[in-house]
């Protein structure tokens, strides 16, 4: 399990969006346990996270070759210290990333901050 940071070059404060492309090895796993254990952790830590998007990708449009995921998740945190906190907390360790593990043949996860237009 990597240990997960936040580069130094993160811009501002605020809400931040965590992109996650996500390839599944059992979709019904990440569905009904994944997802509910990550809940759990969440109240346990007393924070609160919004899913923004669970979407199935039906095609790759512009992707490198051979690149295709199952689908997009978008969750919401209120900041990327609070994403921090959630992914280095002994309990998403213990309670959620082993059922994701578990889940996901293969994760991109990107961090993201809306911007006005």
């Amino acid at each position: 399990m990597r240990m997960v940071t936040i580069p130094d070059t993160v811009p501002g404060t605020g809400p931040i969006l965590m992109l996650n492309m996500l390839k599944f090895a059992d979709r019904r796993l990440y569905i009904e346990e994944y997802l509910p254990a990550f809940n759990s952790v969440m109240a346990l830590l007393g924070m609160e996270a919004k899913v923004n998007l669970l979407s199935d990708v039906l095609a790759s449009i512009v992707a490198d070759e051979g690149e295709a995921w199952d689908a997009i998740l978008i969750v919401e945190y209120p900041s990327a210290e609070a994403f921090l906190t959630v992914a280095q907390s002994d309990a998403y360790r213990n309670i959620a990333e082993p059922l994701r593990l578990s889940a996901l043949a293969d994760l991109k996860l990107y961090m993201t901050r809306q911007f006005a237009l």
